[in-house]
């Protein structure tokens, strides 16, 4: 079966996290994916946070699937004339390099477009235009800028950065809708055009509803739902909220069975309005049904402490998987707190490509992350990650590069 991309050829100039979380996801969909790296050395990540000497770490792996390497030296004359052949036979550059850094490579934006001008030019800043836009950043930086960290925690602590990597695998994956989107306007523009995603514009936009609040609180001075009302104090910003929802319908994360000694033995419990009299059958507190303190939401509201504490009495005497069956029953909104353990070994998510077991030559079979997004016309088949100019000859033989040419070539230091 064709794939979604398929035709579509990706230079890919990226390294890390951000960028590759980009190609890796348009390679899933059948674009043809080429990983520009370093002779001897490649991608930083390669040789990050190895777990077994001498081998691509699982940082370079899970994030270069379905990718094709080569070594070039940019520096070389020779293999600055490969690159721009490259251009000229692709259709999307992607780059997640320092600010300057392609310019200074003497591949201007006007440079690419005469090689080019159906070019598509996609990059990753940490910045958007302004006072920070020739800052280098990094994950927990674009957390902190973007609005996350700050409404991230306990009220009574610091700032808090969240294990999901949405500066970096989240700005990625808005480059990608860039591209593809930019692809599509090609299609009857005939011209290809700079696409970019800053990481804190991509954080942001992810805590879109944390700027909602502001406005709110800056109108108000009061948000109901947050657990600093009714006995708490709120600022000129908004708040660190624990874990609430955010929401019309609060939450908080509740204890169960076994919590003493299992760190993820907890579930996330929401009072939704439409099922009140439901979670009051369930947790035995029926005259809370029809009670006026506790029968409408805005009652409930000041009262959620008192209530939270109450639904926690009937979760601690079930496991979160025990509680999960029997308020599912009843529609009751909750979900359990999954460790990654029990995620790697939850049969469902290997059934659908969520979690997904891949073979590599060097380091065996290891699991990953597989396409979050599923296609019914486009299946994604999850390939390993490439060794470090694993396909240099085959893509130089692509460009029309004969076999002499290659190994002068190779010989020139050029690849």
């Amino acid at each position: 079966m064709a794939k979604a991309l398929d035709g579509v050829r990706i230079l890919d100039f990226t390294h890390v996290q951000s960028g590759p979380t980009c190609t890796q996801l348009l390679a899933w969909f059948g674009a043809d994916v080429i990983k520009v790296e370093r002779a001897g050395a490649g991608d930083i990540t390669r040789e990050q946070l190895r777990d077994i000497p001498d081998v691509d770490s699982l940082y370079f792996t899970m994030l270069n699937h379905n990718k094709r390497s080569v070594t070039i030296d940019t520096k070389n004359p020779e293999g600055k004339q490969v690159l721009e052949a490259l251009i000229q036979k692709c259709d999307v550059l992607v780059e997640n390099f320092a600010p300057g850094a392609l310019d200074r490579m003497g591949f201007t934006w006007e440079r690419i477009q005469e090689l080019n001008p159906r070019m598509i030019v996609a990059s990753v800043k940490g910045f958007g235009p302004g006072p920070y836009e020739d800052c280098k950043v990094y994950e927990n930086v674009a957390q902190c800028a973007g609005g996350a960290a700050s409404t991230t925690g306990f009220d009574d602590g610091p700032p808090v950065v969240t294990g999901a990597q949405i500066g970096d695998s989240g700005t990625g994956l808005h480059l990608a809708l860039g591209i593809v989107t930019a692809l599509y306007q090609r299609t009857h523009s005939g011209r290809g055009q700079r696409v970019l995603a800053a990481m804190q514009d991509g954080v942001l936009n992810l805590c879109r509803v944390k700027l909602r609040d502001q406005q709110r609180l800056d109108r108000t001075g009061v948000m109901k739902e947050y657990p600093q009302y009714p006995n708490g104090k709120f600022g000129e910003a908004v708040p660190r909220s624990g874990n609430a929802s955010g929401g019309g319908q609060p939450g908080w994360i509740l204890k169960c069975k076994g919590w003493e000694t299992d760190p993820n033995a907890y579930i996330y419990f929401i009072t939704q309005a439409p099922v009140w009299a439901k979670i009051c059958n369930v947790i035995g507190k029926e005259e809370w049904a029809t009670d006026p303190d506790y029968a409408t939401a805005s009652a409930r509201l000041p009262r959620l402490k008192d209530i939270f504490a109450e639904i926690e009495r009937w979760t601690m005497t079930k496991t979160k998987f025990e509680a999960m069956q029997i308020l599912n029953k009843y529609d009751i909104p909750c979900g359990p707190i999954l460790s990654m353990k029990e995620i790697a070994e939850e049969p469902s998510l290997r059934k659908t490509g969520t979690i997904v077991e891949v073979d590599h030559p060097m380091r065996g079979k290891y699991l990953t992350v597989g396409n979050p997004i599923k296609l019914s016309d486009s299946p994604t088949e999850v390939k390993r990650s490439p060794l470090l100019g694993e396909h240099t000859d085959e893509v130089m033989a692509e460009l029309g590069y004969s076999p002499e040419q290659i190994s002068a070539l190779r010989t020139a230091g050029a690849i």
